[in-house]
């Protein structure tokens, strides 16, 4: 595939990507990444195509290795206020915003681009599989929302968030019939909120 003229022309291409637009819990995690030609990483992919322990080989890596990274997390609180795509996007024109170097051109991995870039942008269907920087960031953000519900875990183990991570397994649903809600469950989220509504007519 033949890369763009715009992203030829430019020196500094920042990949962002998220982890965790479809779960019923926890925040989702966007990274930005702009990678460093001249430090090279080996093994770069879509996150969803690696390891467990691969992804976790990389994420140091990518952040010693990178001109530049940054991770953010939309938590629950404002998924719940403006709905998850407008939380994703608002996480990716942070991410950008943080870089330092700043990016001449941002790819975003999808069909939908953040309003207000502070750069030019691209959307890329499959850039995960693509574009390298995407590929560094999707890895950036699922290994950092890994470890973050992990961490929810230990907070509130009956649900699992350590095996699931928060996606809506069979095991995670009976758990929240079980048990009902917990501060980090998306209300705005169909199961979490039938849930929600049932309980509060007993």
């Amino acid at each position: 595939m033949t890369a763009p003229t715009t992203a030829r022309r430019s020196r500094l291409i920042a990949g962002v990507d998220e982890a965790g637009r479809g779960p019923l819990a926890g925040p989702v995690a966007v990274a930005a990444v702009i990678l460093n030609p001249r430090r090279r990483i080996d093994g770069l992919d879509d996150s969803k195509k690696l390891s467990e322990r691969k992804r976790d080989a990389l994420f140091p890596l990518i952040q010693e290795r990178a001109l530049a990274w940054r991770i953010e997390f939309v938590e629950v609180e404002e998924i719940d206020r403006i709905n998850i795509f407008q939380a994703t996007m608002a996480g990716m024109r942070r991410a950008l915003l943080a870089l330092a170097p700043q990016a001449e051109l941002a790819r975003v991995d999808g069909n939908h681009l953040p309003r207000d870039l502070p750069c030019r942008g691209e959307a890329l269907v499959g850039g995960d599989a693509l574009e390298p920087a995407i590929m560094a960031a999707s890895i950036l953000a699922k290994v950092a929302r890994d470890r973050w519900m992990a961490q929810l875990h230990q907070d509130w183990p009956q649900y699992g968030f350590d095996r699931h991570k928060g996606y809506s397994t069979a095991a995670h649903l009976a758990a929240l019939r079980a048990h009902g809600p917990c501060p980090q469950h998306r209300r705005s989220f169909a199961p979490v909120r039938i849930e929600t509504e049932q309980r509060s007519l007993f």
